[in-house]
């Protein structure tokens, strides 16, 4: 990178570690530009020379706390044979470290980002790469894919191959999944029931399988 780009890195940096500290002491809804800038060391109006919205920076900082669910992932795919576990173990994985973290995983999946989520990812691991270095290339691949339903698909796509699903039900499956996550999140996130994060892993993992298994062939 030349000074101008290494510039705009550590930048970027400084405002993504900011809002990233906020977000673990004070959590994502009390985000806001003045204390980004205060935290950074910078008027409020210069975060918007580098970010085109707040949503991004959230975005961005909500990023730094997928660790330990990527990671928890890589083993849960190692221990499942089959496509269909594969599946099954990864979404257990995502409903556990997601409900745990509803506003984190919100941010990046659910909220509205004004534009293209895949760019603001490029963005993102340009400036932290580190995050990639230890990654199985099949995990790189999903982590580089934002879209919940593309990331899906990927994980069940084999039992097509191997019979066991149709094409047709496989974006039965797929879609269903994804309605029953985003409605348990919703739910968690409104305080309308009274779930831990186990008990709504639990119960939105238990009506996932019962229509994976049920569209098998």
């Amino acid at each position: 990178m030349n000074k101008k780009e290494i510039q705009m890195s550590r930048m970027w940096q400084f405002f993504v570690d900011a809002t990233a500290k906020i977000i673990e002491e004070e959590g994502v809804e009390n985000v806001t530009a003045r204390k980004i800038g205060d935290l950074a060391g910078y008027t409020s109006s210069t975060i918007y020379n580098y970010f085109d919205e707040l949503s991004h920076l959230v975005f961005f900082a909500s990023m730094r706390f997928l660790n330990p669910y990527l990671k928890e992932l890589t083993e849960y795919i190692e221990k499942a044979k089959g496509p269909i576990e594969k599946y099954l173990s990864s979404w257990e994985c995502f409903c556990k470290h997601s409900f745990n973290n509803p506003q984190i995983f919100h941010a990046i999946f659910i909220a509205d980002l004004g534009k293209e989520a895949n760019e603001l990812l490029k963005q993102y691991y340009t400036v932290f790469r580190n995050d990639l270095v230890e990654l199985p290339e099949d995990i790189k691949m999903l982590v580089l894919e934002h879209d919940l339903s593309k990331r899906s698909k990927a994980m069940i796509r084999e039992a097509i191959d191997e019979g066991i699903l149709t094409l047709e039900d496989m974006e039965k499956v797929n879609e269903i999944t994804i309605f029953l996550w985003k409605g348990m999140l919703t739910t968690i996130l409104n305080n309308r029931l009274d779930y831990t994060p186990e008990e709504a892993t639990r119960v939105t993992m238990k009506y996932i399988r019962e229509i994976t298994l049920k569209y098998l062939q």
